[in-house]
């Protein structure tokens, strides 16, 4: 085994790790697909943007980790479907800002409870709170290395 590989035991949690996450993945996106119609990464979008009203389009790619390129193509799906609406930037015609419609607002607040009904009950539920402190550390630390 070479040096620079992952130990037995990094190995095992890294493949866990993966495992958990596409799992998760899979899961949310099926729980948003039957429930309401939306995509996890629809559910995604419809998050950011409520929380951060008249975003521009390159924030909103910064805060969720994508590509202009999936963002844009994300956006002009979730537009057909009048979930957002873009337009041009008062300050700066060159960006252009996004916001949740009426529709947008509706599908996110019928979609929410059962979401987070499914991550509480597959993450949360089973964790102590030493657990989630730990995770919650861990994950901030991780984050940070990554962070530009």
């Amino acid at each position: 085994m070479y040096s620079m590989w992952l130990n037995a035991q990094q190995q095992a949690l890294w493949r866990g790790y993966l495992t958990m996450t596409g799992r998760l993945q899979t899961a949310m996106n099926r729980q948003l697909q039957r429930d309401c119609g939306l995509s996890l990464a629809d559910y995604d979008v419809l998050v950011a943007l409520d929380e951060s009203p008249g975003c521009r389009v390159n924030d909103l790619g910064r805060h969720l980790g994508w590509e202009q390129s999936r963002v844009s193509h994300q956006l002009r799906r979730m537009r057909d479907r009048a979930l957002v609406e873009r337009r041009d930037a008062d300050d700066d015609r060159r960006g252009a800002i996004v916001e949740l419609t009426v529709q947008g607002r509706a599908a996110l607040a019928a979609a929410a409870p059962a979401h987070a009904e499914l991550v509480r009950t597959v993450v949360f539920d089973a964790m102590t709170p030493a657990e989630s402190r730990a995770i919650e550390q861990w994950v901030t630390r991780v984050a940070a290395r990554l962070a530009p």
